[in-house]
């Protein structure tokens, strides 16, 4: 009995060990990669440049605005003082960026971005101000997706679980990530997330979540890790992305 039971725990112990290896960790650009000359959060450059550097994808903010239109910037508001929900689509594109580009639609950067194939788009869907228009911003954002033919060079994240399940129900096929922090690895299972997407804080707390969510079938992403000593853990841990502002350190040390 003994050693059927020990066989048992060294197949699971084996089986467990081979599932842990194959996970590779991928680079993921911060709003792009705007910590370079020319380049900003958000911008087009920051896009072309997280290319040019050899990121497996690059992260993007989107909002909706007063006119129901889809614009990407991280912050509720723009440089100039617009608050992006409280703004036309026109007024908010003709606002600049630090490096002088001005703030971009999503359709201009789905554009842009289309043409770094195979380079993934994150997809950040920012919490709006209802929750009639949290589920307006996910319906228009894959409505967008889809009219272009881009929904196998997409991935979406949200920290509202209302847009998160949302965009579960329209794209069914596409992969969605929790960014809350909230939430098991179960519990996004059963929710129907396709991987979790945390701050590190929250994963160096929760350090098991990142092999139950593996066990579980889930991708590991983690934000936003800038520090060598952190993006080294995240490495040695065996998380799927690293979403940082050093793309070009991270780079380095996954060649190492």
């Amino acid at each position: 009995m003994k050693s059927k039971l020990f066989m048992a725990a060294a197949l699971l112990l084996a089986l467990s060990q081979s599932a842990y290896a194959q996970y590779t960790t991928h680079a993921v650009a911060h709003r792009g990669y705007w910590k370079c000359e020319g380049s900003a959060e958000n911008s087009l450059t920051s896009l072309q440049k997280a290319h040019e550097a050899g990121c497996w994808g690059s992260e993007l903010d989107i909002w909706l605005t007063a006119d129901g239109r889809l614009v990407v910037n991280h912050d509720a508001h723009t440089l100039d003082g617009l608050e992006i929900e409280k703004s036309n689509f026109d007024r908010l594109t003709r606002s600049k960026l630090k490096n002088g580009e001005n703030l971009p639609s999503l359709e201009a950067y789905l554009d842009a971005g289309k043409k770094l194939a195979p380079m993934i788009l994150v997809l950040e869907l920012k919490t709006q101000s209802t929750p009639e228009r949290n589920i307006e911003l996910a319906r228009k954002v894959v409505d967008m997706v889809k009219a272009k033919k881009m929904e196998a060079q997409v991935e979406y994240i949200a920290f509202s679980n209302l847009v998160g399940t949302e965009l579960i129900k329209l794209a069914p096929e596409a992969k969605v990530a929790y960014l809350n922090g909230d939430k098991t690895p179960a519990e996004l299972k059963e929710l129907g997330y396709t991987g979790l997407d945390y701050a590190y804080k929250v994963l160096k707390a929760n350090p098991q979540w990142i092999d139950e969510a593996h066990l579980l079938g889930l991708t590991v992403n983690v934000w936003t890790v800038n520090k060598a000593e952190d993006l080294q853990y995240f490495i040695d841990h065996k998380a799927d992305y690293i979403t940082t502002n050093e793309p070009v350190l991270l780079l380095e040390m996954l060649k190492k």
